[in-house]
């Protein structure tokens, strides 16, 4: 038993560190009552819920949005290398612009950028 004794000490030390942080939370927390706040855009009552569905125009739109975030996610580490590496990287950052300008103009040819 004498092995486990500290094991069973720490045991309790963490139990009681626990149970007084639990305890101090309580003592501390602020009332449980819930906002009553106005709308805080737009100033007006929003017309639907915040979890409502959305229209499938906007996925296009989104799906354009995350090809422009992922360009400049794969541009910053470029920036930093490009001295560095010359003129490969330039040409393989032009190659991928490339590609997504023809994504882009495949997009619009193919009326993503339509709202009608």
């Amino acid at each position: 038993m004498d092995a486990w004794q500290p094991m069973l000490v720490l045991l309790g030390v963490v139990g009681a560190g626990l149970a007084a942080l639990y305890g101090l939370s309580l003592w501390l927390a602020a009332a449980r009552a819930p906002l009553e706040t106005g709308p805080f855009a737009g100033g007006l009552k929003p017309g639907e819920h915040a979890a409502s569905r959305f229209h499938v125009r906007w996925y296009p739109v989104t799906m354009i949005f995350l090809a422009f975030d992922m360009e400049m996610l794969f541009m910053y580490p470029w920036a930093k290398v490009v001295s560095e590496v010359g003129t490969p990287a330039v040409v393989e950052m032009f190659l991928f612009l490339g590609i997504l300008f023809a994504a882009v103009a495949y997009a619009w040819r193919e009326g993503a950028l339509r709202w009608t």
